[in-house]
Formats: structure tokens, C-alpha cells, sequence
């Protein structure tokens, strides 16, 4: 089945494993993520280094495709966390730890088909009461983005040429809803 999709050659001690998409542990329960598809995977894609290319230089702050995130008694993996530079957490070495026991600074879940739109929110709700500045949450399908704050009422961008606000340290990170979704027609 899913496990004769990669070849032995490229699995450690020419084992299997299975493709599956990351699971989260919430309320006590672990919940597995749906496959990401087709829209999902351009955005999360195309979003991550347009971040990047524009914090990172500077080391302001660094975004992190389906990274796990466990803090306040769960664990998530959000579609793009970015961490401010200080917040990584790294090994004695400085590079990157693996593990990332705290909430990011701006979280962003792309909404697949087959996915709860309220099951997302609380994950985003739940970054938001452990310190993180902002939350997006994309729908493709209706090519609009719901944007949370932990002091405001949530706000929703669908007009083509609304600009998305983004916290404060990627302030110079300008991105407009029709730039976001004209990455689906490349």
C-alpha cells in the first residue's frame, strides 16, 4: 500500500514507512491532520520563503513549514510557524533544536478540503492565549483570510487588493490577497 510508494533504497536500514500526514495532540486525543492537496501545498510552499527572504537576512525572525509545536498541554503542527530570531530555540551548538516546546509568534493554517474550519480556529485560539501575536487562518476555496489577534475582534480579508497585516516584527512583509492567491495560477 502507501508503504511500497518509497523505495527501500532511501528509507534508513532499507526499513518502510508509511506517508501519512502529522498528527496533532489535542484535548487529550491525538487528531491526525488531513493530506495536504493541491492549494494547500502551492501556498504553504510559496509563503514560507516569501517570508523568509524577507525577515531571515536579518535574523528578525525565521518561518518553519509543518513544524510541532507543544506548548500549554498540546501539540500542534501548523501549516507555517514563524519565530522571532531570539525565540528559537537552539542546541548548544546554535543550530536549530528539533523540538519546540513553545507557541509561535505568528501561526498560519491553510484550510483543506476535508478539514474542520472550527477544529483550525481553536488550534490558532489556543497559539493566541500562549503568546502568539497573530494567527491566519487561509481558506482557498473561498480565497479569503481570517486574521486573529489576541486584543482584537477577528478580522476578514477577501477584497483583492486589501493588504494583509502581519505582526509587527515582518512589518516590512507585504502581501495582498490577490498576491497570495495568484500563486495558484502559476
Amino acid at each position: 500500500m502507501a508503504n511500497n510508494l518509497i523505495p527501500k533504497s532511501i528509507v534508513p536500514n532499507g526499513g518502510t514507512t508509511s506517508i501519512e500526514p502529522a498528527s496533532e495532540y489535542i484535548d487529550g486525543r491525538s487528531v491526525q491532520k488531513p493530506m495536504p492537496q493541491g492549494e494547500h501545498s502551492v501556498i504553504r510552499g510559496e509563503l514560507v520563503p516569501a517570508i523568509n527572504v524577507i525577515v531571515k537576512p536579518q535574523r528578525i525572525a525565521r518561518a518553519f513549514p509543518e513544524l510541532r509545536c507543544t506548548f500549554g498541554g498540546q501539540s500542534i503542527v501548523p501549516d507555517v510557524s514563524v519565530f522571532v530570531w531570539s525565540r528559537i530555540p537552539r542546541k548548544e551548538n546554535g543550530g536549530v533544536a528539533n523540538v519546540f516546546s513553545i507557541a509561535p509568534d505568528w501561526t498560519v493554517e491553510i484550510l483543506s478540503p476535508d478539514q474542520s474550519q472550527t477544529k483550525v480556529t481553536k488550534n490558532i485560539l489556543h497559539c493566541l492565549k500562549h503568546g502568539t501575536q497573530m494567527g491566519w487562518l487561509i481558506d482557498p476555496s473561498e480565497q479569503c483570510v481570517f486574521v486573529y489577534l489576541p486584543d482584537r475582534p477577528t478580522a476578514f480579508y477577501d477584497e483583492p487588493d486589501a493588504r494583509l497585516p502581519v505582526p509587527e516584527f515582518a512589518r516590512e512583509f507585504n502581501l495582498t490577497v490577490e498576491g497570495l492567491f495568484a500563486w495558484l495560477l502559476e
